[in-house]
């Protein structure tokens, strides 16, 4: 018999009423985060609270609970919001207002999330029907409040979730002109993942005598594997998108978000990353609302795999099977860092942090690890060896599970015909690869040069600027038995890889594994085509259209610009 105390804290340990401990066990939540043990004591109390917490720890149902708990527990006017929680984004708001009702289902709590994008023709009918509590964007909310439909005089509690990311987004006007409205003698409630001291400023401003906390991401007992792996690259510009192709290919992620500094290079990358294989979105401030929407379904029903996105654009979202989140440059600052890589490691799972940094950037990851007190181990790129090496083990990963899995016996009349003639190893390695360059196997590429640090009087700066801006970095000659062509259109008409393929299958009837490497710059394109289809390529695409207009198409000279 075990007579040592059992010291874990349940939900019901936390005074929570048997309306909200139903709905916790229905959704499978067995006991409480630490965040949510530290946060709902004192804010069931009614007392303020000022908390320092990541993305992933649990702080929703950490106010949100204490939230429903007051809520049920006094008589009110429930023409008018007992609660407002303010979020930077709408997929924030949208995920809010959905813990918030099935938290609160049987208590028929009545939740409306108010955000910019939604016709705001519905809003307005719910808050004239009556709501208990309001997930609102700042933006939305003052429109609302300046238009008389959101009325705050009775309000109870106010949660500003995300602080820092509201103020990084310009809202900190939006936050002074909403709490202007509400009741002196309120309750407030304060989220950030980290503490600047703007939001201490923000605390001081609009809390009392807060209870403060501070929940760190949980970390990996001694001698375990930490749960988010965190890791750079130092890579020259020119060999950047190579690089993160093979950083791909190696890490095989399920799904990824590669972090962005401008749209263009969004757009730059997210076709870079599909000519390579990937089923990449692209996600900035240029797509529309609709678009947005489109692209997050994708992700999330596992028709793409990576998303290629802006900070801003990026900002408040969710996506459950995230495994990966890459810094295509190094952030700008420590508190970046933190939110990106907050989206990985979530509920115990294990997630991976890849950084790309320039040689000049390599002093910015020193500052990030001294800030964030976490090690970030420095790698090499994957040489073509790598990647041969975890091509062929994934070739084996997927026969093996055919082996196991499949049902065979419908192929084995080829096996059979085939070993009267042949030796039964050969028929294998034939069939192993066959499978191998089904899987997309990349062609030989150039290695990527090793970073060396400079100790002399500094870095030599690349060939950076000036010439076709973004323009591939070309091989010194095709592959053996390959034929480069100039074709006069880039990236600036249009121009994707599987444009090129399909006009060059279509109308010189070529297979399209025949083609070869496929670059595109700014204003022009690179395309190698087998030797001996090369004159046929060239006669064959010049009457033809490519993305709707003619092109030129010529054997590559030195310099095509």
């Amino acid at each position: 018999m075990n007579d040592e105390p059992d010291d874990r804290t349940s939900f019901a340990d936390l005074g929570l009423r048997p309306e909200l401990l139903r709905a916790l066990t229905g959704l499978g939540y067995e006991e409480p985060t630490p965040i949510q043990r530290e946060a709902i004591p004192p804010l069931t109390a009614g007392r303020d609270l000022l908390g320092q917490a990541a993305t992933g720890t649990g702080k929703t149902a950490a106010f949100a609970l204490p939230v429903l708990e007051r809520m049920a527990g006094g008589e009110r006017d429930r023409r008018t919001p007992f609660a407002l929680v303010l979020v930077p984004t709408r997929e924030l708001a949208v995920q809010v207002s959905e813990a918030v009702h099935r938290y609160g289902r049987e208590l028929g709590a009545r939740v409306l999330p108010i955000y910019g994008g939604q016709p705001i023709g519905r809003q307005l009918r719910v808050l004239e029907q009556g709501v208990d509590v309001v997930v609102a964007t700042p933006g939305r909310a003052v429109d609302h409040l300046s238009r008389g439909t959101l009325k705050l005089e009775h309000l109870d509690i106010v949660v500003l979730d995300e602080a820092d990311e509201m103020l990084d987004m310009g809202f900190a006007e939006d936050l002074d002109t909403i709490l202007a409205e509400t009741p002196a003698e309120r309750q407030t409630v304060l989220f950030s993942a980290t503490m600047p001291g703007r939001i201490d400023r923000l605390a001081r401003q609009h809390l009392s005598d807060p209870v403060r906390i501070t929940i760190g991401r949980e970390q990996a007992e001694p001698g375990e594997a930490p749960r988010v792996r965190q890791s750079a690259y130092v890579v020259p510009r020119a060999h950047k998108p190579a690089a993160l192709g093979r950083v791909l290919d190696v890490e095989a992620p399920t799904a990824a978000i590669v972090f962005c500094r401008t749209r263009d290079e969004v757009d730059q990358l997210t076709e870079t990353l599909n000519g390579r294989g990937y089923r990449a979105e692209s996600l900035h401030g240029g797509i529309s609302q609709e678009q947005r929407d489109r692209v997050m379904a994708r992700l999330r029903n596992g028709t793409a795999d990576l998303l290629v996105a802006t900070d801003v654009a990026a900002r408040g979202l969710d996506i459950e099977q995230l495994t990966h989140v890459v810094n295509y440059n190094v952030p700008s600052a420590p508190e970046s860092y933190v939110h990106r890589i907050g989206r990985i490691g979530r509920a115990g799972r294990e997630g991976v942090a890849i950084t790309l940094a320039e040689p000049r950037e390599h002093g910015m990851l020193k500052t990030i690890e001294r800030v964030t007190k976490q090690r970030i181990h420095m790698e090499k790129v994957p040489t073509i060896a790598d990647l041969r090496a975890r091509k062929l083990e994934l070739t084996r990963a997927a026969l093996h599970e055919s082996l196991l899995e499949d049902d065979l016996e419908g192929f084995r009349v080829v096996v059979e015909t085939l070993t009267d003639q042949f030796d039964v190893m050969e028929v294998a390695l034939a069939a192993v690869k066959l499978a191998h360059e089904a899987t997309g196997a990349a062609a030989d590429e150039e290695e990527i040069p090793e970073y060396v640090p400079r100790t002399g009087s500094g870095e030599r700066r690349g060939r950076e600027g000036g010439g076709d801006r973004g323009a591939p970095r070309r091989p010194r000659r095709p592959s053996a038995g390959m034929t480069r062509l100039f074709v006069g259109a880039g990236r600036s008409s249009g121009i994707r890889p599987q444009d090129l393929v399909g006009a060059i299958a279509g109308e010189a009837r070529l297979n399209g594994r025949d083609i070869g490497a496929i670059e595109i710059a700014d204003r022009f394109s690179l395309v190698e085509v087998p030797d001996s289809a090369a004159q046929q390529v060239i006669a064959s695409l010049r009457g033809a259209t490519i993305k709707g207009r003619k092109v030129t198409v010529r054997r590559e000279r030195d310099d095509p610009r």
